[in-house]
């Protein structure tokens, strides 16, 4: 009797278990039923939200729904990343994170509220910002070798700006002073507006930024730009060198962008969702706007990403060990 038993609960737990499946299966057919919400963790009108705005309609007319952008502002994103971490892991609420929340928070920041390495699924990198290093039109060097020999000339005496404390330009601030051997000032504001004002008018006397605020600037006369943080040339500044060829080899640290699941969502629901975004990736009109916000489109896949990420959060581990760095 017992062995029946045994039979028919065994019978029973593997046709449960086949239905479940089948349930989890057909709802990544169906997928999506509803819009899909994509969490931007900055205020509107930003170069992220504008960046993820101009997406969600590519990513919309692939994936077959509605997808909705969603500013959730505050904390260095940290507000915004959050609210991701602990949403329903079911494919409807994505993350368009960077690398200041996904990278540089888990160690920077000490009581971080989620873990970007574990409470994630990727799904794909989606885009390059690279970085430039942009100086005062009145500041002597025109080269980053010249800055190099002007602050080892001048050593405590040259100011680099940030928009604030364990921003990304603070901390390329930080690897280029050890990378290049000099002993400069980091001058943290409340924002990157702030500091491009300053910037503009000498009150201090370099910083590294995303082209797209500083080209107005750079083409008034009021700023310069010596050298950009990319593996290559950009297409839009081709006289304009890279890191490497103007004497620091491998010295790349661009922002980026990547879209995100919450841990747990279905295998099946990522992969479309990766296939989508691929696609939305080749759209002209994407490329063309995006051109425009000197984003380079970049698809990858979700192991990829992953793996990115974590090579990333070591990069910046390696500096804060290298200064002594303690999360805040």
């Amino acid at each position: 009797m017992k062995s029946k038993n045994r039979k028919l609960f065994l019978s029973g737990a593997v046709g449960l278990m086949a239905l479940l499946s089948f349930g989890r299966s057909q709802a990544a057919d169906d997928y999506p039923t509803k819009p899909i919400r994509i969490v931007v963790s900055y205020a509107p009108g930003g170069g992220t939200d504008v960046a993820a705005r101009i997406f969600a309609t590519q990513l919309s007319s692939r994936i077959g729904q509605s997808v909705i952008v969603e500013n959730r502002p505050g904390a260095t994103g940290r507000i915004g990343t959050t609210s991701v971490a602990q949403a329903a892991p079911d494919g409807y609420t994505l993350l368009f994170g960077t690398a200041a929340e996904l990278t540089i928070a888990a160690v920077t920041v000490k009581s971080l509220p989620y873990r970007p390495g574990e409470d994630f699924v990727p799904i794909s990198q989606v885009g390059w910002l690279p970085n430039m290093l942009v100086a005062s039109a009145k500041f002597p060097p025109n080269s980053v070798k010249e800055l190099i020999a002007y602050a080892r000339a001048h050593p405590g005496a040259v100011n680099y700006g940030s928009g604030g404390n364990y921003s990304q330009p603070h901390l390329i601030g930080l690897r280029f002073n050890i990378a290049a051997g000099i002993d400069t000032v980091h001058v943290p504001y409340k924002g990157s507006g702030p500091m491009i004002t300053d910037l503009a008018e000498s009150q201090i006397q370099y910083s590294f930024s995303s082209p797209q605020p500083m080209v107005d600037l750079i083409g008034a006369g009021k700023l310069k730009a010596l050298a950009v943080l990319s593996d290559k040339r950009l297409e839009s500044m081709p006289d304009l060198p890279t890191m490497s060829e103007s004497g620091l080899p491998g010295f790349v640290d661009s922002n980026w962008l990547a879209l995100m699941a919450p841990r747990g969502t279905p295998q099946a629901v990522v992969e479309k969702l990766h296939r989508a975004c691929v696609e939305s990736l080749q759209a002209a009109a994407l490329l063309e706007s995006w051109k425009r916000l000197y984003i380079v489109p970049f698809g990858s896949s979700p192991q990829q990403l992953a793996q990115f990420i974590a090579s990333e959060t070591e990069k910046y581990r390696d500096l804060a060990r290298k200064i002594n760095l303690k999360p805040e």
